[in-house]
Parts: C-alpha cells; structure tokens; sequence
C-alpha cells in the first residue's frame, strides 16, 4: 500500500488594517468632504441672512431670515419653470435620438463606426462658445431665438453625444443571445429593440437622462446667446441678471441659488444606484 503525501498548502496572510489607520482614512475624507461642500454650506447661510452681505456674515445663521427665499419665489418662480421644461425637453428629445443610434451602433455592423464613435469624442471637445456662435446665426434665420424649442434643440444637442457613448458601452456588454432568441422568435430589430433592449438598459437610460438633465438644467452660454429679450429666461440667466439687480442684497441671490439647486439635488439622491449601475455596466464585457 502506498501512502501518497501531500504537500502542505501556503497561505499568504494578508494584514488586516488597523484601527488607526481606518480612522485616519475617515478623518481625511471628511475632511476634503468638508471642503467641497463648503461652497454649499455657506450659501445657504448667506440666503438665511438678514440682509445677506458676504462680507459681513455670521458664520451661522443665529436668527434665520427668510425674506430672500420670499423674493426669489415671487421672482424667479416663473424663470424655475422655464429651465424645468427646457431640461425636461432636453432630456426626452436626447433619450429619443441617443438610445436608437447606441443600438445601431452596439448591435449593427456598420462600416465606419469606429470613426463615428470618435467623431463623436470630438463633438465633446469642441468648446461651447463655438457652438452658440454658429447657434445663434442658425437661430436667427430660422426664428427660434428667444423659443424654448431652440434651447430645448441646443442643449440637446450638447447632451446626445455623451448619452450616446454611456448607453452604447452598457449595451455592449448585454449578452447578445438575448437579441438572437428575440430574432429566432419572430422579432425585427425594432421590436426586440423596444420590448427588450431598452427595459434591460434602464440604467444607462436613467443615468443618460440625469446628465443631459443636469446639463440643460445647469446651461448658461446658451441661455445668454440664444435669449435676447425677457420672454424666455432659465433660471442661471435669472441669476445672473439678478446680481447686477441685487448685488447688495445677497441673500436673494443666495436664495435662488438654493432653489435652483434643489430639482439636482433630489434627482441625484433619488438615482444614485442607477447611476452607479450605469456608469459601470459596460465596463466589463
């Protein structure tokens, strides 16, 4: 009979991080933490100011003032609105355009993709000011300045090459049996694209839509080329025409900003897994 030995196995101990060390991670990224959010802090100070000058104000708001927000709402209401409907606009029109060419270009083998693809990283490259220049000679022939359908179209325009590359590189990394058992059961390309390819790419779509949503939302070189008169104001064009209106009564100006930053906020909080799952999805095929 023979015995056969074994050779004994080596494991490599990995040395677990000491507590030290784990509260000095946490300390340094609250710290950096606490310096970005800074910016956000001190603005909502100094809209709870009483007359809400920068320069002489509290480091907290002992005894809050909400007279700024009462300013802003009765002022800025109607220019809120103007940028809920151009971002929302935006976000639908480029959603619309984005995910049909992400599947073309994902699922068809089409010649010259790959310099499509790098147009379109170019297209991303080109400065705005650029842009709203040969924009606003467009405009004026076509008479769309001062229309919310012609921001709607330019910041569209500057969200659909980025929604392009996010859903293209999450549908690359769907499995493509599922398209083959759609087209083996009967499916065109359009049915297999709307019934299945764009349920299984929510995420990409959600995290797409947050981004132009937040381009749109956040523009102000289109708003002030593309706007020449008061009948169609966003809300960053509001500010910016109420600094020079208000610029010794900063908290009207803080407050606005506070409010227009609320809609991103939320939206963020709301869509932080899909965002995640968006961003990553097409990372590993």
């Amino acid at each position: 009979m023979t015995t056969v030995l074994k050779a004994p196995t080596l494991r490599r101990t990995v040395p677990k991080p000491t507590g030290r060390k784990n509260w000095g991670y946490t300390a340094l990224a609250i710290f950096f933490l606490a310096i970005m959010l800074f910016p956000v802090y001190w603005m909502v100070n100094a809209s709870l100011q009483p007359n809400g000058t920068t320069l002489e104000t509290s480091w907290f708001p002992v005894k809050p003032d909400f007279t700024g927000y009462a300013t802003a709402i009765n002022e800025q209401a109607g220019n809120l609105g103007t940028s809920l409907i151009i971002s929302l606009g935006s976000v639908a029109l480029s959603l619309a355009i984005a995910a049909p060419a992400a599947y073309a270009l994902a699922y068809f083998k089409v010649r010259g993709a790959g310099v499509v693809l790098f147009a379109i990283l170019i297209s991303q490259m080109i400065p705005g000011i650029v842009v709203a220049n040969a924009l606003y000679t467009a405009y004026n022939d076509l008479g769309l300045l001062n229309s919310i359908p012609g921001l709607i179209l330019a910041d569209s325009a500057h969200g659909i090459p980025f929604a392009i590359l996010i859903i293209r590189a999450f549908m690359n990394g769907m499995p493509a049996s599922v398209i083959e058992a759609a087209r083996v059961d009967g499916a065109g390309h359009l049915r297999a694209f709307w019934s299945i390819v764009l349920p299984l790419s929510r995420n990409s779509l959600i995290t797409a839509g947050l981004f132009t949503f937040l381009f749109a939302w956040s523009d102000f070189l289109f708003a002030l080329t593309l706007t020449t008169t008061e009948a169609v104001r966003p809300v960053t064009l509001g500010i910016f025409q109420y600094i020079g209106a208000y610029v010794n009564d900063w908290s009207s100006v803080m407050a606005t900003a506070v409010l227009a930053s609320i809609p991103a906020i939320v939206l963020l909080v709301a869509a932080q897994k899909f965002i995640a799952a968006g961003t990553t999805g097409g990372a590993v095929k």
